[in-house]
């Protein structure tokens, strides 16, 4: 888990951890669980700590055969494009001009940068939220303090109200939060499309000397 594991071992060794990984394991017995245990942690293989300059923080993973693989909003190749990315390409469009690719993996944007977390980290086949409020918000809240710790700036993407809860860990005073809607068909024509999010990131990683995120896919 690149330099994320040491960072993260005295949360993992916590008693609730180990509870929420028991309740893991014995649900992938009797019941399909997603991501593949092995991808769980793919935002943090893909995006060390050190080189993270964007969060783009999600829900629950996609609960649909073969599309969730551990990246907040990206499925693998060959997977049909879930309508909530259709959203954030539309956007994408609208923003930057760029073209929607055929194709839903992010994993470009990982590899730059950008940490594609989302709050809860493992979903039931078919059920969206069936892991909430099992361990995995305590996790991924010491992940945006861990975050909000580091000296160089951080943008935070909060999408929907799950993201905006993690609001309370970020010192504002020194990292950017951009926020909106949540981009799923049932929110994303209530404030996500129009808001412009990918020139707002560049803007100002521009603003703090850093390299801007090229955000087309190919």
């Amino acid at each position: 888990m690149t330099d994320w594991q040491e960072l993260l071992q005295e949360e993992q060794a916590k008693d609730y951890y180990h509870e929420l990984q028991n309740f893991i394991a014995h649900e992938r017995l009797t019941k399909t669980i997603f991501p593949p245990e092995e991808e769980v942690f793919n935002a943090f293989h893909y995006t060390p700590y050190q080189d993270v300059k964007v969060v783009i923080l999600g829900q629950d993973p996609y609960h649909g055969e073969r599309q969730s693989h551990g990246l907040s909003f990206s499925v693998k190749k060959g997977v049909k494009i879930p309508p909530s990315l259709r959203n954030i390409y539309q956007e994408l469009e609208a923003d930057l001009g760029i073209k929607a690719p055929n194709h839903g993996e992010l994993t470009s944007w990982a590899q730059q940068g950008v940490l594609l977390l989302n709050t809860v980290l493992t979903v039931e086949k078919a059920k969206a939220n069936s892991h909430r409020g099992k361990g995995w918000e305590k996790f991924t809240d010491q992940v945006i303090r861990l975050l909000n710790e580091r000296e160089e700036p951080i943008i935070f993407v909060l999408w929907g109200n799950p993201a905006k809860t993690k609001k309370a860990f970020i010192d504002t005073t020194k990292h950017k939060i951009i926020e909106s809607t949540h981009p799923s068909p049932l929110s994303a024509y209530r404030g996500f499309l129009g808001s412009k999010p990918f020139s707002q990131i560049n803007q100002q990683l521009i603003k703090w000397d850093k390299e801007p995120i090229n955000w087309e896919i190919k």
